[in-house]
């Protein structure tokens, strides 16, 4: 018979728990020991034991939250986690901008800019550097003597290693983040080409693939002579590192060219540099609450693209898409048979550009193909404005000016596209996707969502009784979606309810 009944509260193993239950078990055996308040030996090894099992459940806690995607927090094992599944976590993607290089006056012969020059914003400290991805060459005598060129957020890199023709190399990349998909590898044997698997591989495929650790710093691993050839002798690895959000820069902050630079005739010119457009393109890389999300989504939609939902799937999978809804005639009836739209929304919200919808119309129909009769088009969303009046008092002392900034926070927060992990804004969605009861589309936004995100602003002290004290789009009820409609927050208004004064 058990000297003290079976716990079954699991999660009661701290040391505390763990030295009461010791204390009972002791008292059960040694009735006679009363007290376990002094410094005594045997109070000494019952802690130490209370102190070891609060140790021992610390780390059975962790390996039994770390072993499940669901529950993970460290991002290795959520990169480990979702391999199992097919899934890889995307890094940072780098911007993009066309900048104009101009010389003070036509040159006397051609003046050639290389690739990797390097164009940067004025800043000396925390500068965002951009290279030019490709040459370009101002012609003698052009006037205007300018060019336009592509630069990228970015910076390429160059590893030697020697391979020995051994199975199963690995070479360790020293520089991060690392830009997927930029690896170039070359060895005498000719160039080598990233594949996202060996199984497939046969023994003279030149093939190898990238791993990235939770750094973000990459791997290069090579076959083993059954999947995939080893390489032999000299390994050259060109790949690039950099990209994130902080590239997408403003236009006229590419301003500085490092470097001199001479014409064809050795004499030296004077270059200036400016991004006419904005920089696009750039994410951060994808955040562990985003791939928990995407990585069980994505075994919906393996290797093709058939049914609606399996392009919404595979549309996300891509870095820099926040949202995307797909209609076919089955949703809407203005949709032709046989064919669909499908709707992206970039990260941050807004328009995507041109390149991204291209990215997309491939992977739903080259990565992961649809069937090749379908036709698709990519589209950007379809906005619904909601422009928001209120009229609020304040609590006693509050600054009006304060207030009406956490208000407009508050709203700007509430009508986001996407939560600063990455994942989507549960409170907004497309309309097709908000439904009744019955399962029907009834998108909207609620009235008295919006009336409680302004109520619960820190010293508000309540919002206006009258019927036109808050209003959307001009009237006090929800603002009505369509199917296709994405809610956007528009204007802010915001009265004093005690002075009349505009806040």
């Amino acid at each position: 018979m058990p000297l003290l009944p079976a716990s079954t509260d699991y999660t009661h193993r701290d040391f505390d728990a763990l030295r009461a239950r010791l204390v009972a078990l002791t008292k059960s055996v040694f009735p006679d020991w009363s007290d376990f308040d002094v410094a005594s030996f045997g109070n000494v090894l019952l802690e130490m034991h209370a102190f070891i099992g609060d140790v021992l459940g610390f780390y059975q806690d962790n390996l039994a939250r770390e072993s499940r995607l669901s529950t993970a927090t460290q991002r290795r094992n959520v990169i480990a986690l979702a391999r199992m599944l097919g899934y890889r976590l995307h890094g940072a993607q780098a911007a993009t901008a066309e900048v104009e290089l101009r010389l003070a006056q036509p040159p006397a012969a051609p003046v050639i800019f290389p690739a990797g020059i390097v164009v940067r914003t004025q800043e000396v400290t925390e500068a965002v550097r951009f290279q030019l991805l490709s040459s370009v060459t101002i012609p003698a005598g052009a006037n205007p003597p300018r060019v336009l060129a592509v630069a990228e957020h970015s910076k390429t890199h160059t590893q030697l290693f020697d391979a020995r023709g051994l199975a199963d190399f690995e070479a360790h990349l020293d520089f991060a983040p690392y830009l997927d998909g930029s690896a170039r590898v070359s060895t005498a044997q000719g160039a080598f080409t990233e594949v996202d698997t060996f199984l497939n591989s046969r023994v003279p495929d030149a093939h190898f693939l990238v791993s990235v650790d939770q750094g973000d710093r990459a791997t290069v691993r090579f076959g083993n002579g059954v999947n995939g050839l080893p390489p032999a002798g000299t390994v050259a690895v060109v790949y690039k590192t950099g990209g994130g959000a902080a590239g997408n820069v403003d236009a006229g902050r590419l301003v500085v060219v490092e470097g001199s630079f001479r014409d064809a005739h050795g004499h030296a010119v004077q270059v200036s540099v400016h991004n006419p457009a904005p920089a696009s393109g750039g994410a951060d890389r994808q955040t562990v609450a985003s791939a928990k999300l995407l990585a069980p989504e994505s075994l919906r939609a393996l290797t093709r693209t058939v049914s609606r939902e399996d392009f919404e799937i595979n549309a996300r999978r891509l870095p820099g898409v926040a949202r995307a809804l797909m209609l076919t005639s089955n949703e809407d009836a203005s949709i032709g048979e046989n064919a669909g739209i499908l709707y992206v929304v970039p990260q941050g919200g807004g328009v995507p550009t041109p390149a991204l919808k291209a990215q997309v119309l491939r992977q739903v129909t080259e990565v992961y193909p649809c069937t090749l009769t379908f036709q698709v088009a990519v589209q950007e969303p379809v906005y619904r404005r909601v422009d928001v009046s209120a009229r609020l008092f304040l609590r006693q002392g509050a600054s009006a000016q304060d207030v009406a900034s956490r208000v407009r926070q508050a709203l700007a927060a509430y009508f986001r596209v996407s939560e600063p992990d990455g994942t989507p804004n549960p409170r907004i969605d497309f309309g097709f996707n908000l439904k009744d009861a019955q399962g029907f589309p009834a998108g909207e936004v609620a009235w008295s969502d919006v009336f409680n995100v302004i109520r619960d602003v820190p010293e508000v002290r309540k919002l206006g009784d009258a019927r036109m004290d808050l209003a959307l789009n001009g009237l006090p009820a929800d603002v009505k979606l369509t199917v296709r409609e994405l809610p956007v927050l528009g204007s802010v208004t915001l009265q004093d309810g005690d002075t009349g004064g505009m806040l």
